[in-house]
Order: structure tokens, then C-alpha cells, then sequence
């Protein structure tokens, strides 16, 4: 199970990709600031993966940085446990 920092870690190296459309680039850095908070960990968590899910699905996201943000989704899950 990776921890929150290793998922930020993650997460910016997608937002990093300039291949990945602009408003994907913006809803992982949203998860990514909503990960930073105080927040209890599953309320940020769950914030996270809202912000994901609502462009996993974008038909423009190249499929390797799709395969990236499951990925990420799926780190995160493993966190609410």
C-alpha cells in the first residue's frame, strides 16, 4: 500500500506529461491539493477520487496516462480500508 506522499508523487508525474490534456493535467492537480489538506485521511481521500473519477473516463486521455490515473485510483481505495 503506498502512502499519500507517494501518491502525490504519482500524480505529478502525470500532470508533468504535456501529452495529457490540459483538464486532466487540472483534476489531478485538484486530487493533489486535496490530498495536502488537514483534512481527516478518508474525507481527503474520497475528495481525491471524486476529482479523478470525473475525467477517468475523458475519450481524449492518452491510454498510457489512463492506465496511470486507475492506477492512482486504486492506491488511493486501498487507503480508505
Amino acid at each position: 500500500m503506498a502512502s499519500v506522499e507517494e501518491i502525490v508523487s504519482l500524480i505529478d508525474e502525470v500532470v508533468e506529461d504535456t501529452s495529457v490534456p490540459k483538464n486532466i493535467r487540472k483534476a489531478l492537480s485538484d486530487a493533489k491539493q486535496r490530498l495536502q489538506t488537514d483534512d481527516e485521511q478518508v474525507v481527503k481521500v474520497s475528495a481525491a477520487i471524486y476529482s479523478l473519477e470525473s475525467v477517468a473516463e475523458d475519450v481524449n486521455m492518452p491510454p498510457h496516462a489512463r492506465m496511470q490515473i486507475w492506477s492512482i485510483m486504486s492506491e488511493l481505495e486501498s487507503l480508505k480500508e
